[in-house]
């Protein structure tokens, strides 16, 4: 039996404007300006000139170092400030393991069998190998003037570099690779003086640090920081395949974990993004977070949203989650595209949260009752040069304008009607 229906691309919400614009990983709004860090070499980060939603202009861009992508950028003020991290970092990092298969006797062709790559990349995983990444770390620069930013300074930290980061007027909440640790940590650096940034704190996971003989929890780089974010004297902090941990940042240079949970191993996808409610509903705090999709296996559940009930850190229960139907998107099935959840607006001012959810686009969520999240509005880019969408990040401005951003190419800009 063969089952025909309609999807509907957009509920609820105005389309202003598109620019083509090479795919990227994050989109900053501050005041009239947007601020895009692209997703893939040789692009780097982009500002726009927003102040006509209809009709936005890239005013500036700053490339990557060799090497590099800078697919995250933070702005704060007149400073901005832009990870490095080696490109293709997962495909290359396999390379390591080349001279070890080659010492068993294996020859090229079986070497990308053991590695899953294709015969022909092992000349590229043994040329980014031989020559080594020094690269990593994070940029910081003046934006005084937007149409020429200023590098102030270029902070080297180590390994893959740096992923996604917070920052505000005083410090950078950086999560990166350390020399002796598994993993990304959080490493706070002090923007006193932004041509120097010093480091006053570290945290990690028991486990990470092995070169004080930790034993990792988990395979790989499976338990690791993936981000944190400040939230008044708190830092939320998603931990990947070890889920989520909250850490009082009220003193520095000693945060401190608070809270925490675990997802049972039933949940395949990682911890994206933490943040709280700004606001108690009903006396009761909560915390949204939400999973990252990857390649999905047909049968398993997709990544989706959690809204947990944070009043208690002692004892952080989810209570509620809200997920999309395949029913729901058009481009469901198709190759290389990814369907489920990814990232939300990382500010949760009020009960509307602002998710993307790769080829689902846009979903906006109310969760005024946080036990029965609803959805008032959504919006589905049509397919592009690059195909199906595969929505990344989104950003809200102080008009309620929203900025969606496909990692793929391509930003919208919306509004709710």
């Amino acid at each position: 039996m063969k089952v025909e229906y309609d999807i509907a691309l957009s509920k609820g919400v105005k389309h202003l404007a598109r620019l083509d614009i090479a795919g990227g990983g994050q989109v900053v709004v501050q005041g009239d300006y947007a601020y895009i860090g692209h997703m893939k070499a040789p692009h780097g980060t982009s500002i726009l000139d927003v102040s006509d939603p209809t009709n936005p202009k890239v005013v500036s861009h700053v490339e990557p170092p060799e090497w590099s992508h800078t697919h995250k950028v933070r702005v704060a003020g007149d400073l901005m400030i832009t990870n490095v991290e080696q490109d293709q970092r997962h495909f290359l990092r396999k390379g390591d393991r080349i001279p070890e298969l080659r010492n068993k006797g294996l020859e090229d062709a079986a070497i990308a069998v053991e590695l899953g790559v294709k015969p022909d990349d092992i000349p590229t995983l043994d040329a980014a190998r031989e020559r080594g990444y020094d690269g990593g770390g994070f940029r910081v620069w003046d934006i005084s003037d937007k149409t020429a930013p200023r590098l102030l300074s270029y902070v080297k930290t180590h390994g893959f570099g740096v992923h996604r980061f917070d920052m505000d007027e005083n410090f950078a909440y950086i999560s990166t690779e350390m020399e002796g640790y598994v993993g990304n940590i959080l490493v706070i650096y002090d923007l006193a003086d932004p041509t120097n940034p010093t480091e006053v704190s570290r945290w990690h996971m028991p486990g990470q640090h092995v070169a004080k003989g930790e034993t990792p929890t988990g395979p790989g780089y499976s338990h690791r920081l993936h981000h944190a974010m400040r939230c008044g004297d708190e830092l939320w902090a998603a931990t990947w395949h070890a889920g989520m941990r909250v850490l009082d940042a009220s003193d520095i240079t000693n945060p401190r974990q608070i809270g925490s949970y675990v997802w049972p191993e039933a949940i395949p996808e990682p911890t994206h993004t933490v943040m709280p409610l700004e606001q108690r509903i009903d006396g009761r705090r909560y915390a949204v977070a939400i999973d990252e999709e990857h390649a999905h296996q047909p049968g398993r559940l997709h990544g989706f949203l959690w809204v947990m009930d944070v009043t208690d850190l002692d004892n952080i229960e989810a209570v509620a989650a809200w997920d999309l139907s395949e029913r729901a998107c058009p481009y469901v099935g198709e190759e290389g595209v990814r369907f489920g959840a990814h990232q939300y607006r990382e500010k949760l001012d009020g009960t509307l949260v602002y998710c993307t959810w790769f080829a689902g686009g846009l979903r906006v969520l109310d969760l005024a009752d946080p036990l029965t999240p609803q959805e008032v509005a959504y919006f589905m880019p049509e397919r592009g040069p690059g195909g199906a969408p595969q929505s990344n990040d989104v950003d809200v401005d102080d008009h309620g304008r929203i900025y969606l951003l496909d990692r793929v190419n391509g930003l919208d800009i919306l509004e709710m009607t």
